[in-house]
C-alpha cells in the first residue's frame, strides 16, 4: 500500500485529486495571506514511496516512477487553497482536504493558530466543502507502521463525511456544515482489529500562556534617563525573542480538565475526534428581542 496519503483517495476511491501545498513549513500561521509578496510556485513530481521528486517551472508529462503532479507555492496554506480554487482549477474542485498535518489540531488554542484549519476555513469561505485532517503525535518517536493505517482511517472518514455531509442552518453553503476538523491520534490502537473509536465532538476551549522566550543580548545595556554611562560599545542589540512555547497543559492535560465530548478529551482517550465547525468566530448566545431598536447600545456621555 502506498505511503502517499492522496493515493488512498485516487486508487481506492477513484477520486481525481489535485495537490497544491506550501513549499516550506507553515505551522502556526492560521488563515493568513501574504498580500504584498508575489506568490511563486513550481510543479513537483513525487515518486513512491517517500514523495521526493523533481521540480519544474512548467507542467510536463509524468516520467517513469512518478505518481502525480503537485504544485508547490511559496505561500500560506490558506493561499494555496484560494489559488487552487480560483486560479489553478476554477470550477473543478468539489472538496478541499487540508492535511494530513503531523501534529494535533484539537482545542481552540491550537485551532485558532492552525495553518491546516486555516486552509480549510479559506476554502469554506469560498463555499466549498472542506475538511482539515491532522494526526496527533502521541508516541515519540512515532512508529512508521502507524502512518498507513492512519491514512486508511482518514480516507474512510473523509468518504463517510462526503456521503453524509451534515446540515447547519447557519452554514454558508446551502445550509450545510462549513467544514470538519478531524484528529486521528497515532497510537497502537490503529493496528488492532477493532481500530479506534470515532467520536463526534465539540472543540475544547483552552488557553495558553507564554509562547516566546527572550534571548540574552550580547552586550545588555540598561535603559532610561538614570542608566549609568558605560565606556566602550554601549549600543543596544535590540529586543530578541525566540519561539519556545509552554504547552504542557495542552499536550498532556490532566484528564479531569477535559470536558467529556470535546476533541481534547477524545485524543486523550486515544480516539478520533470529528468536529463540525462554522467558518466564523464563535459568538455568545444572543438575546432575542421583538424590536431591533432594543439592541441599540446606549451610552451615557
Amino acid at each position: 500500500m502506498s505511503n502517499l496519503p492522496e493515493q488512498h483517495l485516487t486508487e481506492h476511491l477513484g477520486w481525481d485529486v489535485k495537490v497544491v501545498i506550501p513549499s516550506t513549513q507553515k505551522s502556526w500561521i492560521g488563515k493568513a495571506y501574504h498580500i504584498k509578496e508575489v506568490c511563486k510556485g513550481v510543479y513537483m513530481y513525487p515518486k513512491d514511496p517517500d514523495g521526493y521528486g523533481e521540480t519544474s517551472l512548467t507542467s510536463r508529462p509524468l516520467k517513469e516512477g512518478e505518481v502525480a503532479e503537485w504544485i508547490l507555492l511559496d505561500g500560506t496554506p490558506a493561499t494555496c487553497a484560494n489559488v487552487a480554487l480560483h486560479n489553478l482549477y476554477p470550477g473543478q474542485i468539489d472538496l478541499v482536504i487540508s492535511g494530513p498535518n503531523l501534529g494535533r489540531n484539537s482545542s481552540s488554542a491550537f485551532a485558532l493558530s492552525s495553518g491546516t484549519i486555516g486552509a480549510a476555513l479559506s476554502s469554506s469561505l469560498s463555499t466549498v466543502r472542506s475538511i482539515a485532517l491532522s494526526y496527533g503525535t502521541v508516541l515519540h518517536p512515532t512508529p512508521t507502521t502507524l502512518f498507513d493505517p492512519a491514512h486508511v482511517l482518514g480516507r474512510d472518514i473523509i468518504k463517510h463525511l462526503w456521503d453524509n455531509w451534515g446540515a447547519d442552518a447557519g452554514g454558508l453553503r446551502d445550509g450545510e456544515v462549513d467544514l470538519y476538523n478531524v484528529n486521528i491520534p497515532l497510537v497502537e490502537g490503529l493496528l488492532s482489529e477493532d481500530g479506534l473509536k470515532i467520536y463526534w465532538t465539540t472543540m475544547w476551549r483552552k488557553s495558553y500562556g507564554r509562547l516566546f522566550k527572550q534571548l540574552e543580548a550580547e552586550n545588555p545595556v540598561a535603559a532610561g534617563p538614570d542608566a549609568p554611562i558605560i565606556a566602550g560599545d554601549t549600543s543596544p542589540k535590540g529586543l530578541s525573542f525566540k519561539w519556545s512555547p509552554e504547552m504542557e497543559g495542552l499536550i498532556n492535560p490532566a484528564a479531569s480538565s477535559l470536558p467529556v465530548g470535546t476533541d481534547g478529551w477524545a485524543i486523550h482517550m486515544g480516539s478520533v475526534s470529528v468536529t463540525p465547525l462554522r467558518a466564523s468566530f464563535a459568538e455568545p448566545p444572543s438575546i432575542e428581542v421583538q424590536d431591533i431598536e432594543d439592541k441599540v447600545l446606549k451610552l451615557k456621555l
